[in-house]
């Protein structure tokens, strides 16, 4: 009987690889306990800016593609977010978008940047409650000109987002980058 309660612990032993079945040493002291990292943001600000994008639903081809993209507050508290790759900087300066035109990418073309740690001035302010927006010409970066049905979305990620006035500006070291849910919209370009 005992042969067999033997065999079924080695079986068990070589199906969980071995690791159930090791030894070790029973210290009479405790291990010693490493504190988890402190989290300084607030953890509710991950789904606290409501993002939305609108373009013209029809446009002419060789017009241009303005899209009005739009943040909003929704805590109780005021945020500070970095502008850089949103058109809140007022033009694009990076592959921002995802423009597709009847399910064919459609590559970035304009510049791209390389920059040194932001200045307090490179943050927008926006209070609870309150929203900011702003519209950037798409067609100045990606070609737009060919007839079809495009899908245009926001890449869906601020670099930095700050809960406390004190904290701005951050190094890039210190960058802690949010996803914003920002829905894609559809335009139709025609021949002119």
């Amino acid at each position: 009987m005992i042969r067999g309660h033997v065999g079924w612990v080695a079986l068990c032993c070589l199906a969980l690889g071995g690791s159930a079945c090791t030894t070790t040493p029973r210290s009479t002291t405790p291990p010693e306990q490493t504190p988890a990292p402190e989290q300084k943001e607030n953890p509710a600000m991950t789904t606290s800016l409501e993002c939305s994008l609108s373009v013209p639903s029809t446009l002419k081809s060789g017009q241009p593609v303005e899209a009005h993209f739009q943040l909003t507050n929704r805590t109780s508290q005021p945020l500070y977010v970095l502008k850089w790759r949103t058109p809140l900087e007022g033009r694009l300066l990076g592959n921002d978008f995802e423009i597709t035109r009847d399910g064919t990418e459609i590559p970035y073309q304009g510049p791209m940047v390389k920059r040194a740690n932001p200045g307090a001035d490179s943050y927008v302010a926006i209070a609870p409650g309150a929203s900011v927006d702003a519209k950037v010409e798409l067609s100045l970066a990606y070609e737009l000109t060919q007839p079809g049905r495009y899908r245009i979305a926001f890449r869906n990620e601020l670099f930095d987002v700050i809960d406390k006035q004190a904290d701005v500006p951050r190094t890039m070291d210190q960058f802690r980058p949010m996803p914003v849910q920002c829905p894609a919209v559809e335009t139709t370009i025609t021949a002119p």
